[in-house]
């Protein structure tokens, strides 16, 4: 299958320079253009593409609304939405992530990032470029009331420990190598720990576990 995606940035150059990246690569085609975020939010609606890749500044809407309207609480079928950026502030990404981000890149992050954030995004997954992803996370304040030492209790160390590795921005792949186990087994107990703490990915996953302070508990 082809990965539909659509752009939306207020230069045309990016835009030119994202399509040609992206093109370039077997299995992936660019749906549409959007010069702002009004436009975006309309032309999801229409074309519902496979995954939207979103700057933060635009005239209309900005990035946070766009994706809190397309992939936001309460949105009933909610698309795979990549904030890309050349802002690096927590501001930002944290608010990115709340409103339903799927992932969050940096501009200079490269070709080979960009795309590996598209088909993660389409395969249901989450990227968040290195570079900020552990010292955003870790910056989370703890949730209000009573300290979180707990709120591992639903989860079982397997899951735990695999928490954890989410956290610290392992790949599945890279998780199955690290605990013995399979891919398929990794992506299984992750399904599961997203069913138990009401979640929907890896990233919504990762800041739970800083938030809550899983790391914390860490061998």
């Amino acid at each position: 299958m082809t990965l539909r995606v659509l752009l939306a940035d207020d230069q045309a150059m990016v835009r030119g320079g994202f399509r040609l990246i992206l093109e370039s690569q077997p299995g992936i085609s660019v749906a549409a253009e959007a010069v702002d975020g009004t436009q975006a939010v309309a032309l999801a609606r229409k074309l519902r593409p496979d995954v939207c890749l979103v700057d933060i500044r635009m005239p209309g809407l900005d990035g946070i609304e766009v994706t809190r309207a397309l992939a936001g609480p309460g949105v009933a079928d909610p698309l795979r939405v990549v904030i890309v950026t050349t802002f690096d502030t927590d501001e930002y990404v944290y608010g990115a992530l709340r409103a339903g981000a799927a992932g969050f890149l940096l501009k200079d992050a490269g070709p080979a990032l960009l795309i590996e954030a598209v088909r993660a995004a389409g395969a249901g997954d989450a990227l968040i470029s290195p570079s900020i992803t552990v010292r955003l996370l870790q910056r989370l304040p703890p949730p209000p009331g009573p300290a979180a030492a707990g709120a591992g209790h639903r989860l079982s160390e397997r899951e735990l420990q695999i928490a954890r590795s989410v956290a610290r921005g392992r790949t599945n792949t890279e998780i199955a190598a690290e605990l013995f186990i399979s891919l398929s087994t990794v992506k299984t107990h992750i399904t599961r720990i997203q069913d138990k703490l009401g979640i929907r990915n890896r990233v919504e996953l990762a800041a739970w576990s800083w938030q809550n302070r899983i790391m914390e508990s860490s061998p």
